[in-house]
């Protein structure tokens, strides 16, 4: 791939931790899964693997499918056909009971931060603590103090949203996905919305709490830059399967007629002035 289709080298994270390089134990796996809105075909025998401990990029244009395949991993959606597995277990037909269960493995940054406006900052990150568990007063003050300074935030919890620039809404609303300490971390476009500056902040802070947490991540986005500074691999989505899934060095080199007219255009949307 020439220079000007290959995305700036600077975004990569300098100290890949190891395990990230030799972690091979799946997480979570789909096989052949199709899933249709009505006449509308979204995915379309989808095949894919997420390796523990790996912050996996799935890539691709707008409305191919990419929220819908986080949302299978959650079991909010069932397939057509197919499986998905999670930790080994199939939770393609398990009752609700169960799938609420699988959920609780995982953390969810929405892409609006989707914290509830009439509730502090504290209120807002306590919720699931108060929701899921048996802490007391004391013990639930402590985890939200914890995640706020995991997140950069210390001395916030007075705020309300509104008094909250977007990307300490992302921030807020990530100390509230890892305050059960799940095992999987899934962001559904999490620099969207956000100045150059604030979303290569939100970038560090995914590798950051990929490192300190131990955690494995999905990284849905169509933004190239975000995709280089965190990610260990790309699995890039379109016509409703996976063409293409390699590490992100493969990724620039990657003889893929589609996957390479993607990074050259999202090259020349990134240097058009605001």
């Amino acid at each position: 791939m020439t220079d000007t289709l290959t995305p700036d080298r600077r975004a990569e994270p300098r100290n890949m931790p190891e395990r990230r390089q030799h972690a091979r134990d799946v997480f979570v796996e789909f096989r052949n899964v199709f899933k249709s809105y009505g006449p509308k075909q979204v995915l379309r025998g989808v095949d894919l693997k997420v390796y523990r401990g790996e912050v996996l990029v799935i890539l691709g244009g707008s409305g191919t499918g990419k929220s819908v395949t986080i949302r299978h991993m959650l079991g909010l959606e069932a397939p057509d056909a197919g499986q998905v597995l999670v930790e080994e277990e199939d939770i393609t037909d398990l009752p609700e009971e169960d799938l609420y269960r699988v959920r609780m493995k995982f953390g969810m940054l929405f892409q609006s931060g989707a914290l509830f406006d009439s509730m502090t900052v504290f209120e807002n990150i306590a919720f699931p603590l108060r929701e899921h568990t048996e802490m007391s007063d004391e013990e639930i003050t402590r985890a939200v103090k914890e995640k706020l300074e995991l997140v950069n935030l210390p001395n916030t919890a007075h705020l309300m949203p509104v008094d909250l620039s977007g990307g300490m809404r992302k921030r807020v609303g990530l100390a509230r996905s890892i305050v059960l300490d799940p095992k999987m971390i899934l962001y559904d476009e999490p620099t969207t919305g956000l100045d150059p500056i604030t979303a290569q902040k939100i970038n560090e802070l995914i590798i950051d709490l990929q490192s300190k947490l131990n955690v494995t991540s999905v990284v849905v986005t169509h933004d190239i830059q975000s995709a280089f500074s965190v990610g260990d691999r790309i699995a890039f989505l379109n016509g409703g399967i996976f063409e293409w899934v390699g590490t992100m060095e493969e990724a620039r080199n990657a003889d893929h007629a589609v996957l390479r007219e993607f990074f050259k255009a999202s090259a020349v949307s990134a240097a058009q002035p605001g």
